[in-house]
């Protein structure tokens, strides 16, 4: 016996077109990944700034004599260019909220040592987490 299909019936539902509006964005971020600067480094330089208006920290950053400074000072610069172009914020009113400084990838090499031996090194890398806001 062959079965035979009933036709579909499908029912006109009314949809009322609701304009979903955009949550509105309070704060910008950039991240920085495999900087070659160890975290421990990194983080001496950020407690300097953490907190800080974004003018006040990019020169604090200009004249700090270490390693973790240019491509910290950079990723501030990239957060605060993000709020300014993406979100409209005023450049003014930017201020540092969140500052976070972690471990990235682990580059294991080794040192030729004495007798033919080796030891190991581990190269260790940084991810900066940037975020920042507009004061109000």
């Amino acid at each position: 016996m062959a079965r035979v299909k009933k036709p579909k019936t499908t029912a006109k539902v009314e949809t009322k077109e609701v304009k979903k509006e955009k949550p509105v964005v309070t704060e910008a971020r950039a991240i920085s990944r495999s900087v070659g600067v160890t975290p421990r480094k990194m983080r001496l330089v950020a407690d300097l700034v953490r907190g800080k208006k974004v003018s006040d920290a990019v020169a604090l950053l200009h004249n700090i004599n270490k390693a973790a400074s240019v491509p910290l000072r950079k990723t501030i610069e990239s957060a605060a260019a993000n709020a300014i172009n993406n979100h409209g914020f005023k450049e003014e009113g930017l201020y540092i909220s969140e500052l976070q400084i972690n471990d990235s990838i682990k580059l294991k090499r080794y040192r030729p040592r004495a007798k033919g031996g080796a030891s190991g090194i581990i190269k260790r890398t940084s991810t900066i987490v940037v975020k920042v806001k507009e004061s109000v």
